[in-house]
């Protein structure tokens, strides 16, 4: 049986499982991690006695030694989406349903099992800024240019069961999902009676674990995995590995929760996570606001974990009330955390399976970069930090612009425009200086693209937005925009300085990542900083200084002016956020924004079966949505390298992002179909259209295939004949002569997005194996997920050091029918001048149910003959 008792309140009467009891009492229960006694709950709900009791088992026998190769399975309660990972997936729903419907199924039988959301946010461009009417153009130019798009996601909410969509002009996933969706403990009627469970998700971006902050259990998986939840393919996962990370004190004067979240960044990635749970507890949480802990939780990603989870306290009920939360929610999630063990105890000492500390009072101002997330900076190691990178190595251009000019300053991002205490600090620098008389230098492109409508009502009520305006940082959006790459042109001199004179600016952002041209395809490196920072830079428009220390701009009168002149005090922040915030915000401005006249007018189609359009350059069935054959014939596999890659590889090296460039083949692929050269739109817009997205696999301007030193970047050799072909190209001719490929990266590859398409695009260009030194979490689970199989590098062997050639061949000794979880695969290089290396490669697959999909040809053909037997 399975323990249950009745919780009683302003809330009414809610059953819930007695989380206590089925740990077998409270002191068992204490010695969980907050996330473990989550996990527990939702096993305990599992339908089949069986799995309840193994479930239980495996998390219980976990806290013998911290560590644990059991599975256990996750029913999560909600999805949650945005556009450019939704797009993809509602395009391969589409196209199942026409499989199913040719097979003789019923199409309209294919729906999510939970309930799906899903934004419009990713592909917000920042086409105009610093101009009274930039959110107004850049809404115009976004609903024009992704009509069809749009049309597609409405059609998806009206025939597409348990979909919703929240339109342009909403908001960020993440802050949506903290502000409006995120409940704690939500109400689920079963056999007539309520209940009260845990809040948990999935989302289809890796900054998911931002909603941690607050003590919701969720996190991020790619498009394909999330498609396997939306059509109730179980979801199994190794007792995750958790990592205690004990705070202490509190945030000193004149540090904020970027700060923070870079020095975590820092300590984690150093600490070697990779993919376990992170959870934060001890005394230094109560020292946090709700926001703050968002901001920290957001970064999960950027230091390797799977989550970054907070536990439910005072402060996270205080949030709920002041985000609009009704009383009765609010008692609910109190008296459920607390009679279920779930309540933070800072005194408490859980079991983990290592533990960290960190002193609040050490974080100091601090920035990261210039190309990675985890290299923090001190203000005074920026200047040698760009210089190390090579991009000062230019003089003054034309026009007076600085060598380490600022050419992006963006405030940006769910990451640090969340918390509303950022960007009141960051109206506060605005304010100082304005009253000062500075303004920003002219070749700054200033934005401001906050994560919710109501900031802009904060904002004003506190009467920043006036000051933010005056130095640039007018509203250009509600979106991810700079951050993801959608950051607009830069302005037309620096452009020209770029293009011309050899210019290698800088950008300074409030984002979570700064990959080399993942900001702008013009732009290697960017600092990642708060907003109160990011407005800074754009004052001084110079990157190379130490901008706690150095002079950062003079008066009109000849005064120099100093960070400390600008820079707020704690009081002065916490006063003003204070004053600008009303619970009422959320919900009215999200109510505004949902009525989006523009959404409201667009026209979609009603019917189960999407009416595909052949001339459209969006939306096309991919050729991978198929029912396949049951299993893949084992065997040895030889196969030609199509491509040998470095470490860092990231998803922003693989699938294309940012604007479409006019001289791409992707360009030359929508120009021949009628479209303006002049205005191709992202590739985040075009993620429908797997013509387009293949044409850009692996072309960002960094990327170097390691096969033949001096090949640009998207191209390899067809080892047949020898030619230089673009990498799409030479698959297809691989393809047609029956010659497998394979890819080979060194580590960390797949770090960044959750994007599915970067898997999806090795699929498509036909690898069956790639192998790495290292995969990121949410990459390699994609590529199982599209049937790829992710095999870690045999001890020793290095893709710059094998000398690999065009010619030599990889042979992999694999077996389906005897695979299994982290499986050691025979692996043998066999050089086109007769010499042989051996190695023994190893299976990075987790989990039974991940041996099932790599047998069955990936997520999409499992869910196919699921629902043809159903």
């Amino acid at each position: 049986m399975v323990p249950t008792r009745w919780l009683e309140g302003l809330f009414g009467r809610r059953r819930c499982i007695d989380l206590p009891a089925a740990a077998g009492g409270a002191a068992v229960l204490a010695r969980m991690p907050w996330c473990h006694r989550v996990l527990l709950e939702n096993v305990m709900r599992q339908p089949e006695p069986a799995t309840r009791a193994a479930g239980r088992e495996a998390l219980l026998g976990w806290l013998e030694s911290g560590q644990s190769e059991a599975e256990i399975p996750f029913a999560p309660g909600r999805i949650l989406m945005h556009d450019t990972t939704c797009g993809p997936a509602l395009v391969d729903i589409a196209a199942m349903r026409d499989v199913l419907a040719a097979a003789g199924g019923d199409p309209a039988r294919l729906n999510p099992a939970v309930p799906v959301a899903t934004s419009t946010d990713h592909s917000l461009p920042v086409d105009v800024s610093a101009r009274p009417d930039a959110m107004q153009a850049n809404m115009a130019n976004e609903m024009t240019r992704n009509a069809e798009r749009y049309r597609f996601m409405k059609w998806a909410s009206g025939t597409v069961s348990g979909f919703r969509v929240f339109p342009p002009g909403t908001g960020i996933m993440h802050t949506i999902n903290l502000e409006r969706l995120a409940t704690v403990v939500a109400t689920e009627q079963r056999e007539g009676e309520s209940w009260a469970v845990p809040d948990t998700l999935v989302g289809t971006d890796s900054h998911t674990p931002m909603v941690n902050g607050i003590g919701v259990l969720g996190w991020g998986v790619g498009g394909i995995e999330a498609e396997g939840v939306m059509f109730d393919v179980p979801v199994s996962l190794r007792v995750p590995d958790v990592i205690g990370v004990r705070l202490e004190g509190a945030l000193p004067e004149g540090s904020l929760a970027t700060d923070l979240a870079l020095a975590v960044t820092q300590m984690l990635r150093a600490a070697g996570v990779s993919g376990e749970f992170v959870e934060f507890f001890g005394p230094g949480i109560g020292e946090l606001t709700a926001g703050q802990r968002a901001v920290v939780a957001n970064m999960a990603p950027e230091y390797g974990a799977t989550t970054g989870m907070f536990p439910i306290d005072a402060l996270t009920l205080r949030y709920l009330r002041e985000t609009g939360r009704d009383a009765a929610q609010v008692a609910l999630v109190e008296a459920y955390a607390r009679a279920q063990g779930l309540w933070h105890d800072p005194s408490s000492a859980p079991r983990y399976s290592r533990v960290l500390a960190l002193d609040l009072t050490s974080i100091r101002p601090s920035l990261a970069g210039p190309r990675r997330p985890q290299d923090r900076l001190d203000p005074a190691g920026v200047p040698a930090a760009l210089q190390a990178a090579g991009v000062l190595r230019n003089g003054p251009a034309p026009g007076g612009i600085p060598a380490d000019a600022v050419a992006i300053a963006a405030v940006t991002s769910c990451t640090n425009t969340t918390d509303l205490g950022l960007l009141v600090a960051a109206g506060l620098v605005a304010r100082k200086a304005r009253a000062l008389g500075l303004g920003v230098p002219a070749w700054v492109k200033t934005s401001l693209t906050p994560g919710s409508p109501s900031a802009e009502r904060r904002l004003r009520r506190a009467g920043l937005l006036e000051d933010l305006e005056a130095l640039g940082f007018g509203l250009a959006g509600y979106g991810c925009a700079t951050c993801i790459g959608n950051s607009g042109s830069l302005l037309p001199a620096v452009d020209q300085a770029v293009r011309q004179d050899g210019l290698r600016p800088v950008a300074v952002l409030s984002g979570n990542r700064n990959f080399p041209g993942r900001v702008h395809a013009q732009i290697d490196a960017a600092l990642l900083a708060s907003p109160p920072m990011v407005v800074a830079f754009a004052i001084a428009g110079r990157a190379a200084l130490d901008i706690s220390r150095d002079v950062l701009a003079t008066t009109p009168a000849g005064r120099p002016v100093h960070l400390a002149d600008l820079w707020p005090s704690a009081a002065e922040i916490a006063a003003l956020t204070a004053a600008a915030s009303d619970p009422a915000d959320i919900a009215a401005a999200g109510e505004a924004a949902d009525r989006s006249a523009s959404w409201a007018g667009l026209e979609a189609p009603a019917s189960s079966l999407f009416p595909w359009d052949a001339a459209s350059t969006y939306l096309r069935p991919p050729p991978f949505v198929t029912i396949g054959t049951e299993a893949r014939a084992p065997g040895a596999l030889t196969a030609h390298p199509l491509l040998v890659l470095g470490d860092d590889i990231t998803t922003d090296h693989i699938s294309p992002a940012g604007a479409i460039p006019a001289r791409s083949d992707a360009a030359a692929w929508l120009v021949e179909r009628g479209e303006d050269p002049a205005d191709l739109n992202v590739y985040a817009s075009r993620r429908g259209n797997w013509e387009v997205m293949l044409r850009g696999l692996f072309t960002n301007r960094t990327v170097v295939n390691l096969l033949v030193p001096g090949l640009a970047a998207g191209q390899t050799i067809f080892a047949p004949t020898g030619e230089t072909l673009p990498v799409w190209r030479a698959a297809a001719r691989y393809a047609d002569a029956g010659l497998p490929v394979v890819i080979l990266a060194g580590e960390r590859y797949g770090t960044g997005s959750s994007r599915d398409w970067a898997a999806k695009g090795a699929q498509l260009l036909g690898a069956r194996a790639v192998l790495a030194n290292s995969f990121e979490r949410i990459h390699r689970a994609n590529l199982v997920g599209m049937g790829v199989l992710p095999l870690r590098l045999p001890q020793g062997w290095r893709p710059d050091g094998l000398g690999l050639a065009p010619g030599d061949m990889v042979e992999i000794a694999l077996e389906h029918d005897r695979l299994e979880p982290r499986a050691a695969v025979p692996v043998t290089l066999r050089r086109r001048d007769g010499s042989v290396l051996h190695g023994t490669a190893t299976a990075l697959l987790d989990t039974a149910r991940e041996v099932n999909l790599i047998r069955n040809g990936g997520m999409i053909p499992t869910i196919l003959r699921r629902a043809l037997r159903a």
